[in-house]
Formats: C-alpha cells, sequence, structure tokens
C-alpha cells in the first residue's frame, strides 16, 4: 500500500547501527558520531543479522535522564520548520500534502536521487513557499542536513532499514522524528528508538496512516462507545499483490524490498492491519498489552513465479531463492487473553484486504467490505449490515475528525484522504502542544511483530515474547480517545 521509496530506491538498506556510550556535547560531534551508525556495512547482512529475535531483552534499564513518553507533549510550536528524508513515491506526497498544512514551513529537502530531491522543492516553490534547503549528495547527506537546518520535526520515508539510524539521528539533534512503517525491523532497533526518545524528550512516532481511515475510525468511535461490547479478538491484514516489483530493477521498491524476501521468513509489514485493532483494544495504552505471539508461513511461491515469468533463465532475479513464505499467519495473545490474528501476503494474486476485524460480546465490526453486526438483547445477529445499509450507522457514529477533516482530506487525496488526516494531526498537536494520536511505545510494539514472527516461523511456531517497551507503565497511559471529540 505505501512503501517507502527515496528517491531512486538506490538509498539501499545497509547499515549496523551502533550508538557511542559517551554521550554528544554538540550538534557536531553528534552527526559525527552518527556518521558511525554503519553505513559501511555492505549487501543484505542487516536483513540476515537476527540474532536478537529470542526472548532475551523483554524489558531493559531505562537509560540515565530518561522520561516516560506515553503521554507526551512538547512545547507547543507558532510554526513548525519541516525536513524530510525521501521524496520519492511515497516522501512526494508528504511533501504535496503538508505545504497545505496552516503553520507548516518545508525547509529542507532531502534525497539521495537528485531528480527527487528537485522535485519535492520545485513543488514548494510552485506553491508559493520559500525553495528550501535540498542536499541531495549520496546515502548520508541526512547528516549534513540536520547539522545545517535548525528543524523542530523531520519526516522519513525511506527503505525500512533507514528508519532508525535516522529517527535516532534526528532526535540527537534536537527535531521531531516521524517515521514511515515499520519503527524499525529488529528488536535491538526498536529499543535504540525508545531509548534515544526517552533520553532526548523527542517525539518518535510511526506513522500508520490507516489509524485515520474512515472506516478505522468508525469502527474505533463504536467501540469506545461500547456498541460491541467488551472487546475480545481482532484481524488485521496485509493483502496486497505486488508480484510486479520483481520487474523493478532501477527505481521502485522492488530495487530494495524483494532483498527482505530473499532473507527473511515472517510477517515482513504487520502494522497497516494491526495499528486500527491495537488501539481499539487499547494495547500498549492503559487497557492492555501484546503478550506473545505464535507465527507460520506458508510455502515461498510467488515472487519466484513471478520472476521467472518476467525474465529470462539466466537473469539475476531469477538466481535468487526467495524464502519468505507467501502467506503468513500470526497469532497474538494479549496480557489480558485477548486475540488477535496479522496476516501478510504480498505475492498472491488476492484482491486488496486489511480485514479490520473487531469482535465483542454484543456484535463484530469488520472490513472489505464495511459490514456491522449488532446483538445489543442477545437474541442473535445472523446477517450483515453493509451497503446502503449502513447509512444509519455512519450518521450515528460518525467519528468527530473525520467529520471535522473528512471533506478537505477527499480533496486532498492519499489513501482515500487518511494520508491529509493522519499529518494534519501531527501538525495540529505540535502546534497546540499535544500528545501523538500514536505513541512511541504503540509504533515500536507493532513493528516488533516482524522480527518477533521471524523467530517463531525459524522455530516452527515457538511463542515469542513482546518486550515491554513501556517497561511497566503501559497500565498509566490512557487509552486513546475518540480524538476530535
Amino acid at each position: 500500500m505505501k512503501g517507502s521509496v527515496m528517491g531512486s530506491g538506490v538509498f539501499e538498506d545497509r547499515y549496523n547501527p551502533g550508538m557511542e556510550n559517551t554521550p554528544p556535547t554538540s550538534r557536531r560531534t553528534i552527526l559525527k558520531s552518527l556518521a558511525g551508525l554503519g553505513m559501511a556495512a555492505t549487501g543484505l547482512t542487516s536483513c540476515q543479522s537476527n540474532s536478537n529475535l529470542s526472548n532475551s531483552g523483554i524489558v531493559r534499564k531505562a537509560k540515565a535522564g530518561a522520561q516516560y513518553m506515553g503521554q507526551f507533549a512538547a512545547a507547543p510550536l507558532e510554526r513548525i520548520r519541516m525536513g524530510f528524508i525521501g521524496t520519492g513515491a511515497r516522501g512526494s506526497g508528504h511533501v504535496a500534502q503538508m505545504l497545505l498544512m496552516e503553520g507548516v514551513d518545508v525547509v529542507a529537502i532531502c534525497d539521495n536521487h537528485a531528480p527527487a530531491a528537485d522535485s519535492a522543492a520545485r513543488r514548494c516553490e510552485k506553491a508559493g513557499r520559500a525553495l528550501p534547503a535540498v542536499y541531495d549528495q549520496g546515502d548520508e547527506d541526512y547528516l549534513r542536513m540536520l547539522e545545517e537546518v535548525e528543524l523542530d520535526a523531520v519526516i522519513v520515508a525511506t527503505p525500512w532499514l533507514w528508519h532508525a539510524p535516522m529517527g535516532v539521528a534526528i532526535m540527537e539533534t534536537g527535531a521531531h522524528a516521524f517515521l514511515e512503517v515499520p519503527l524499525a525491523t529488529t528488536v535491538d532497533d526498536l529499543w535504540k528508538l525508545v531509548d534515544t526518545s526517552e533520553t532526548t524528550g523527542r517525539h518518535c512516532m510511526m506513522m500508520e496512516n490507516v489509524c485515520y481511515g474512515r472506516e478505522e475510525l468508525l469502527f474505533l468511535n463504536m467501540v469506545r462507545q461500547g456498541v460491541i461490547g467488551e472487546v475480545n479478538h481482532g484481524e488485521g491484514a496485509y493483502i496486497h499483490d505486488l508480484r510486479h516489483q520483481v520487474k523493478e530493477i532501477e527505481r521502485g521498491e522492488g530495487t530494495w524490498r524483494l532483498a527482505h524476501h530473499i532473507t527473511r521468513d515472517g510477517n515482513l509489514y504487520p502494522t497497516h492491519g494491526l495499528g486500527p485493532i491495537a488501539q481499539m483494544m487499547g494495547c500498549e495504552r492503559g487497557l492492555d498489552r501484546f503478550e506473545r505471539i505464535v507465527s507460520f508461513s506458508s510455502p515461498a511461491r510467488g515472487r519466484q513465479l513471478e520472476a521467472a515469468r518476467d525474465w529470462p533463465a539466466n537473469h539475476p532475479r531469477n538466481q535468487q531463492k526467495y524464502i519468505c513464505g507467501d502467506m503468513n499467519t500470526s497469532l497474538i495473545r494479549t496480557q489480558h487473553g485477548r486475540t488477535i490474528m496479522v496476516q501478510h501476503d504480498v505475492t498472491s494474486p488476492r484482491p486488496y484486504d486489511r480485514l479490520n476485524l473487531i469482535s465483542g460480546t454484543k456484535g463484530i465490526l469488520a472490513g472489505f467490505p464495511t459490514r456491522v453486526a449488532l446483538d445489543p438483547e442477545g437474541k442473535g445477529a445472523h446477517g450483515w449490515t453493509k451497503g446502503d445499509g449502513l447509512k444509519p450507522i455512519y450518521e450515528q457514529y460518525e467519528h468527530p475528525l473525520y467529520v471535522q477533516v473528512g471533506e478537505e482530506a477527499r480533496r486532498a487525496g492519499g489513501h482515500g484522504g487518511m494520508d491529509f488526516i493522519m499529518l494534519w494531526r501531527i501538525a495540529y498537536c505540535l502546534r497546540n502542544g499535544l500528545p501523538m494520536d500514536q505513541n512511541l511505545y504503540e509504533g515500536a510494539a507493532w513493528s516488533a511483530v516482524s522480527p518477533l514472527s521471524e523467530a517463531s516461523v525459524a522455530s516452527l511456531g515457538e511463542p515469542q515474547r513482546f518486550p515491554d517497551f513501556t517497561r511497566g507503565r503501559w497500565e498509566a497511559t490512557p487509552e486513546l480517545a475518540v480524538i476530535g471529540s
């Protein structure tokens, strides 16, 4: 749905992040130390390095000076000096929509593909804004941007393995970090982001746009109002036919995303389907938390078959062995015994689906298509309400945030308006000194599904325990309210 392509996609997945033990004492010292986050590693070693996938590190001691970020609110900003790292297929849309936001100044653009960086900068100029500073001199030019430009917030839309080092660098230099999904691909990197956010007092939000979809907001409102009773089960998925990525050699997600299918087997992209369900359940926020996960993958056939169809037998894409199963099914058990099924399939000829199912003692809500079955009096629910029959449901339970900005979001576009609503909320919260709708620990827990599912698949379904990134403080964090009300 929304992979992060930085320029040409040549921003390779290669790093071995590690932080200095001695805290840097200046912006320049910080950036010099961050340059050592390991961009010298080559090939796919990062994808292969999953030694942290055991049950170790469930809870780690907080760093000196750490503060809990569960309900963190930064000082309000009259205007937001916004920077962007990655302005290709995904990031360019973020630039365009941030230009629509009140109180946001796009002041810096970084992309290792110069045409993508220039295009984003010219978009600002065409919108009547000042031309931002442009950084397009290679993979690490974002470090120079962070050193030279005073920034309040930075949006990262790059291949997955760059999210963690870039997020750390952004926060260490004083800006809030807004990272595309997932936050990171290993548990160690998730802890690095948690530690850095807590010690710098900077937001680190994973930008899960699906939490702002109309259907997802509607269901959140209904759950919060008790319409389906006590919630006990959820289902989410990312089922999206992306076999065409095998054809992408010069540009596009296929230039880096296929590497994960060659070196990893698990749920590689869990958060679109999982995030909204987790928020409805209040996981990592007062009501519950992810406790453990079991995961299984089907045989891996789709990528291999597509490569054989698209390329000659001697082509490099046919010389690879794709190990990630076509369908991964993971089952999460929460601390209070609730269950969540999460699926991932991007290599089968199936229609797009996120499932988006939430079940309770008085009814069930489900997506694709949107449908509702309610049984408030216990007499039985033997059919779905859907299509035109949902009109009274929307009239009664439309989420206040969608009522407020939904029309503007539809005009702006971006996955049906969910992108606009997400970015609007980010800007609104920054300008008004409010907590983010998705906090640091939610992003970490949702992202942890990937490495933990890999470990479970590798051990033939052995349960894996989730780290408690909140260090036991999740119960003190309020559940997400019906924002906008």
